[in-house]
């Protein structure tokens, strides 16, 4: 199963500061079709205002991870960690037992990111906050994973539940695979770029939903970043 989920299609609101699409139900978007695919609860598409951002607000049991497509955000948090994250780069916050933390864009720029939301394998546990860069030529061709908690990723950012975040750029008439387990969900994004899926078309920002099959292949139609959840 490949189901296309244009960017047209998502909901969504717009709060001056904050343009966020949401490829998941969130805050005052419901649609019962669209509450998580496999253990992926969110997956929000962000565009930041310069000089604004996220005030401190509570956080627990979840693994949320932070992609950064342009621009730059600035993390502070209950633990005292700050730290700030550019474009190509994640973080992971894992908010376990419960965590404050904030979120601001300080650039002159406009920030755009997809913020990742995965249920954790088990409640609980001490909260943590991380960050990594992943430069973009490392990815060419190829998937690189960012951040896991399966075995044998251990060069990834860690997360505590039974999933992997990758990401890869493409260029136009290139093509790279990934295999998907049993019993495995996938979820797709390119952030820039058209691609096709197993040769179902999809554009930039689209959401494609992947289930009950053994592997996809991605062919770029056009240069192409992806991202993708793949989640049990």
């Amino acid at each position: 199963m490949i189901e296309v989920r244009s960017f047209d299609s998502l909901g969504g609101a717009n709060h001056g500061w904050l343009d966020a699409k949401h490829h998941f139900s969130f805050a005052d978007y419901h649609d019962p079709a669209r509450v998580q695919w496999g253990n992926l609860r969110v997956w929000n598409d962000d565009v930041i205002a310069p000089k604004s951002g996220f005030p401190p607000h509570p956080h627990a049991n979840m693994e949320i991870i932070t992609y950064v497509r342009t621009g730059a955000i600035s993390h502070k948090d209950s633990l005292g960690n700050e730290g700030r994250t550019a474009a190509g780069d994640v973080q992971v916050m894992s908010a376990g037992t419960g965590i404050r933390h904030a979120e601001y864009n300080v650039e002159d720029e406009a920030t755009t990111l997809f913020q990742i939301w995965i249920i954790p394998d088990r409640s609980g546990g001490e909260p943590s906050w991380g960050t990594k860069p992943f430069p973009k030529d490392a990815r060419s061709g190829q998937f690189v994973t960012l951040a896991s908690g399966l075995p044998g990723d251990e060069d990834a950012l860690p997360i505590r539940t039974s999933a992997r975040v990758a990401g890869a750029t493409v260029k136009a008439g290139e093509s790279v695979t990934y295999e998907l387990g049993e019993g495995r969900h996938l979820y797709l994004v390119p952030a820039t770029g058209a691609i096709e899926v197993n040769g179902v078309a999809a554009n930039a920002r689209d959401g494609v939903a992947i289930r009950d099959v053994p592997s996809v292949t991605i062919t770029a139609q056009e240069d192409a970043e992806i991202v993708l959840v793949d989640s049990k």
